[in-house]
């Protein structure tokens, strides 16, 4: 029946994407188009010459990637697998203690935990190292030209070209994700312009290279979309075979666009979480409390999650991604690592090179 599904759906969405490609303009055509509304946006003549001069046709990696897109996620628990490695852990608490007093102090001026803060800029860029090499607006000008997602990446492009206009990157350093997202923080380019913060004064809003752009503007974007300061973003539980078969008849799913939001439940106090049979792992009871959180099941491990968790949805829509992130926070922030002048300086009393 699942195979049988997929099928269906695969051949619904080529039916689909035939008939857009069949109405479609010659690329050469669309980009002309796309040229003179740039223009009539206010975009500078030199920066509409410079972004799309060198794209003479649709970048075939990008469509490539964008077909190859899984439609089924990994199940919860083998994603978690895959981030929550020891090496990315220990990688984690080493930049942690690097940047231990930025990441306090925006955390402090936004009101969102520095290992929060953290853990996102690990997820999303392995803590600075790899943010992506794909010229960004010639991904975006592919995708805009592509019919499955049109209208939103041309959206996305005319951004893209307002954020050149403004001068806060240089067209040569505009890169990151094959889908347009770019820099440390993986903002596409409307997150970009609503969320990014130039922290340190410079003048240019910095998601590539300077560190403290980079955390104020994750800081800022999960303030904007309502994370709560000094409340955390929720605990995994224990909950019996019986107990969960019970809770799935009693306690109803949420309604939502995002497919995330529609695989949790609706908010219940922990009062009744403990009556429906909910327990801290090893047995433990919940807290006493009439706070409100939802229930997020994996296959085999469940989370109460409470509001701010929600934030972390808006960043990526996927409970994977944001389980991944809180429990990153939570590991990298609980161990100690030294900062790397004090384990350079050991290393060289070692005689290490």
């Amino acid at each position: 029946m699942y195979n049988q599904s997929v099928r269906v759906f695969v051949w619904a969405l080529t039916l689909t994407l035939m008939q857009a490609e069949a109405n479609r303009p010659a690329f050469s055509d669309w980009l002309t188009a796309v040229r003179q509304e740039a223009l009539s946006r206010g975009i500078r003549q030199e920066i509409v010459d410079a972004a799309l001069s060198g794209i003479d046709e649709p970048v075939p990696i990008i469509l490539e990637r964008d077909r190859a897109q899984a439609e089924v996620v990994l199940p919860l628990e083998n994603y978690l697998k895959r981030i929550l490695t020891a090496k990315r852990i220990r990688n984690g608490r080493e930049h942690y203690a690097d940047q231990r007093e930025l990441l306090n102090e925006v955390g402090q001026k936004y009101g969102v935990p520095p290992r929060i803060i953290a853990a996102i800029w690990g997820v999303e860029s392995n803590f600075g190292s790899f943010s992506g090499v794909r010229p960004t607006v010639a991904a975006l000008a592919t995708l805009a030209w592509d019919p499955r997602r049109a209208t939103f990446f041309r959206g996305e492009l005319f951004n893209a070209l307002e954020i050149l206009n403004r001068g806060d990157i240089d067209l040569a350093d505009m890169k990151g994700s094959w889908a347009g997202a770019m820099g440390q923080v993986q903002f596409m380019p409307s997150s970009y312009l609503k969320f990014a913060e130039d922290y340190d004064g410079d003048g240019r809003r910095d998601i590539w290279s300077s560190p403290g752009d980079v955390f104020a503007s994750i800081a800022n974007y999960l303030k904007g979309h309502g994370w709560t300061a000094g409340q955390t973003w929720g605990r995994e539980v224990a909950i019996s075979t019986e107990a969960l078969h019970h809770i799935h008849g009693d306690v109803p799913f949420r309604e939502g666009s995002c497919r995330a939001t529609r695989d949790m439940t609706v908010a219940q106090p922990l009062t009744k979480w403990a009556a429906l049979g909910v327990r801290l792992p090893g047995g433990k009871p919940l807290p006493n409390s009439d706070l409100a959180a939802s229930l997020v099941s994996g296959a085999k491990r469940q989370f109460l999650v409470y509001t701010n968790y929600e934030a972390l949805l808006e960043y990526n829509c996927a409970h994977s991604y944001a389980i991944s992130v809180a429990l990153l926070g939570d590991a990298i922030s609980q161990g100690s690592a030294e900062p790397a002048k004090h384990r350079a300086a050991k290393a060289n009393a070692h005689g290490q090179p």
